[in-house]
């Protein structure tokens, strides 16, 4: 079945779907795609990995997109079953900063602080007006973290 890019997060779709399975975004034909990638959901605990496998997924997803021309992540890494934080979700933070030091990724927000009535918040929505209709704004979701490259 072909496939095509959704214009709202850049994540791969079967052509057909009413609606993007990732940000719900409505699914118009022949727009999908067609200022190319910007945005992509990535789910760092799908199948339940090892700190070290979600690590390892977060290094390959941030080369792979950087490359392809996206100019945003979101990583889901899940906030832990203690309610404090999991393990995870503390190492890809760990992770994100050794990569923003190293000047493979701009900006790091945590999920807690995604939203869109900051002066911080503003002035990323100006620049990537795409996240706008990202489900996770305004939401305080401490299981993500957005990535700017």
């Amino acid at each position: 079945m072909a496939s095509a890019l959704c214009e709202v997060c850049g994540n791969e779709l079967e052509c057909g779907l009413g609606q993007c399975p990732y940000c719900q975004a409505p699914c118009v034909p022949g727009r999908m795609g067609a200022t190319g990638p910007f945005h992509r959901v990535v789910n760092l605990e799908k199948g339940m990995p090892l700190v070290q496998q979600a690590l390892d997924r977060l290094e390959a997803t941030v080369a792979v997109a950087g490359s392809q021309g996206y100019k945003a992540l979101t990583l889901i890494h899940g906030y832990g079953s203690s309610g404090t934080g999991g393990a995870i979700k503390a190492a890809v933070q760990h992770q994100l900063q050794f990569l923003r030091l190293q000047g493979r990724i701009k900006e790091i927000v945590p999920g807690e602080e995604f939203e869109g009535r900051s002066k911080r918040g503003r002035h990323l929505l100006r620049r990537f007006p795409f996240l706008a209709g990202h489900r996770d704004l305004n939401r305080a979701n401490p299981g993500i973290t957005l990535v700017i490259l």
